[in-house]
């Protein structure tokens, strides 16, 4: 279907008109491409308590997640940020809580937690946002040492736990998880990763180090777990239904998960990182003869499960993006120091190819440890970039090394033809700075088209990044809409051309580390001065393929499926 510009212009009537903003072009900057907002001019106070103990209790070092997120459709992302509290190990000497911030629409936010009623209660780890009632409101899936929660969007500034009644009160220990359609009948399903077998009785210590002291034991010592997938039923409730897949076959140590289709054939595959086992990758191979939804880990024959030298690595952050511009999905995966972090380019026939040597990545990474990442494009110059939030899970490491530090820079890279390189010292004073950086999000909090960031850190407070790069760049956003797909089009693919230049990507979803995005998708075109067509491939249930003519650019649109 071809929509005139008068027809795409009808379709985004009702828009505030605060939201069509046109700040793409703007001549002064502050020095960096990234400008970092302190506290008192955001309005964010929240800090995260890790309950650091001199026993060195695992989930201790591993938290927190955050997210961007619309909570209240008003086309503004606001804040969403998770804390620790009560567990079998830690009893809060004063309440603790989640923190929900409403975004003001002039760069500040106010504290709403209490109003809206998300404060958590439990050992919080990630957050997975996503529409799974199909409602056009954002639902919460606050993972946990201890039980999940899932947070239904009351629609009028509150939400609702109906963790018990949708069959999600998933236990164990449980960090980064995905919304989405793995079956394609429109409503998303969930993915949750789960970690080691750390219960009441599983506590080991690792006994004292030269310091005399406690540290925390390394993930190879606690037994792997399997990972969960749920079935959404239409009806407010899920359905495990791991069982008899390699989902529930493979055990593993899982951190960070993606949802992306590997192979084009139009069904959404996993790409889950694991620490000190190997990473699967989860091919969704659809219904066998027996009817029964099927999954197959390759990551061996992929060759994304282990090193080049065949060791499992302690996998953290993970994520997909067309990098190099070929039609398929490359993968991005950060390990701990020592072990460098992997870029892998998709060869189109479910092999994978490790470029991260090529493109300075690996150079840049040896002596890090990476969780939080994101591929975005910064510049909104149309092609995809990489930015990098890092930090060594052990706070006495400076004790035992030299070169390693506990607190460690963030890493800001740029492509520049083909290729990934590192600009971090042109990025800002954030990134001269150091950080115990664990979940990272992206997303555009002050609707100018420039994708801004927001890194939680382990026992401190969040670091926003307002993006001040790409200055005459032009850009456009897109909010899509299914209908007869999940809402949230997670899986759509969508096609641009600019300035005689064709550009794509995959709506996936998840990535980064415990935490979730902005749902828009902002298409940088450099400084071609319009964009030809934009054509969207929706997912199935429907597939249907929408053109839209001649869009003006430097704004948001909503685009509904047709």
């Amino acid at each position: 279907m071809t929509l005139s510009r008068r027809k795409l212009l009808t379709l985004v009537a009702g828009y505030s008109a605060g939201y069509a903003l046109k700040g793409s072009t703007a001549s002064s900057v502050a020095p960096g491409l990234f400008e970092e907002i302190p506290p008192a001019s955001s309005g964010i106070h929240w800090v995260h308590e890790n309950a650091m103990s001199p026993d060195r209790y695992l989930p201790e070092t591993l938290g927190p997640g955050c997210a961007f997120l619309d909570y209240d459709n008003d086309g503004w992302m606001d804040i969403y940020l998770v804390n620790s509290g009560p567990c079998d190990f830690y009893k809060p000497p004063k309440p603790l809580r989640n923190a929900l911030y409403k975004n003001n629409r002039d760069g500040t936010f106010t504290d709403v937690t209490e109003k809206a009623g998300v404060a958590g209660g439990t050992f919080g780890m990630g957050v997975a946002v996503g529409d799974f009632d199909n409602d056009g409101w954002p639902d919460l899936f606050v993972t946990s040492y201890g039980n999940c929660i899932l947070y239904k969007n009351n629609r009028n500034g509150t939400f609702a736990d109906v963790t018990k009644r949708a069959g999600l009160e998933t236990p164990g220990w449980t960090t980064s998880a995905v919304w989405f359609d793995y079956d394609n009948d429109g409503k998303l399903d969930l993915f949750v990763c789960s970690f080691v077998d750390y219960g009441n009785k599983e506590h080991l210590s690792c006994g004292d180090n030269k310091l005399g002291r406690h540290y925390y034991c390394i993930p190879r010592v606690f037994k792997p777990t399997a990972s969960f997938l749920y079935h959404n039923n239409g009806d407010g409730t899920f359905t495990q239904v791991q069982r008899g897949t390699d989902i529930e076959r493979a055990l593993g140590k899982g951190l960070g998960v993606v949802a992306t289709d590997v192979n084009n054939d139009g069904l959404m595959d996993l790409f889950v990182a694991n620490d000190t086992v190997q990473n699967f990758l989860f091919m969704n191979r659809g219904k066998d003869k027996d009817g029964k939804w099927q999954f197959e880990e390759i990551a061996l024959s992929a060759e994304v499960g282990y090193s080049e030298n065949g060791q499992a690595r302690s996998g953290m952050g993970v994520d997909a993006a067309d990098v190099f511009n070929t039609g398929y999905e490359d993968l991005f995966v950060a390990n701990v120091d020592q072990e460098m972090f992997s870029l892998y380019k998709n060869m189109k026939n479910e092999t994978f190819r490790d470029t991260a040597h090529a493109n300075s990545v690996a150079q840049a990474t040896r002596l890090l440890s990476g969780w939080g990442l994101k591929f975005f494009d910064y510049d909104n110059d149309g092609n995809i970039d990489l930015i990098l939030a890092n930090g060594h899970p052990d706070d006495m490491i400076e004790k035992y090394s030299s070169q390693v530090k506990y607190k460690e820079p963030l890493l800001l890279f740029h492509q520049d033809g083909g290729k990934l390189l590192n600009v971090s010292d042109q990025a800002g004073p954030a990134f001269s700075r150091s950080y115990p950086a664990r979940g990272l999000a992206v997303g555009d909090f002050n609707n100018d088209g420039r994708i801004d960031v927001l890194i939680a850190t382990n026992g401190g407070a969040p670091v926003l990044l307002k993006n001040q790069a790409g200055a005459g760049n032009h850009w456009l956003g897109l909010k899509l809409e299914g209908v007869n797909c999940n809402r949230d089009a997670v899986g759509a693919r969508i096609r641009w051309s600019a300035g005689g230049i064709i550009h794509s990507c995959l709506k996936n979803n998840g990535g980064s580390y415990l935490s979730s995005h902005d749902p828009r998708e902002v298409l940088g075109i450099g400084n071609a001065t319009g964009i030809d067509w934009i054509e969207i491939t929706w997912p199935q249930p429907s597939g249907k393929v929408q053109k839209i003519v001649g869009p003006e650019i430097d704004r948001y649109i909503n685009v509904k499926e047709a």
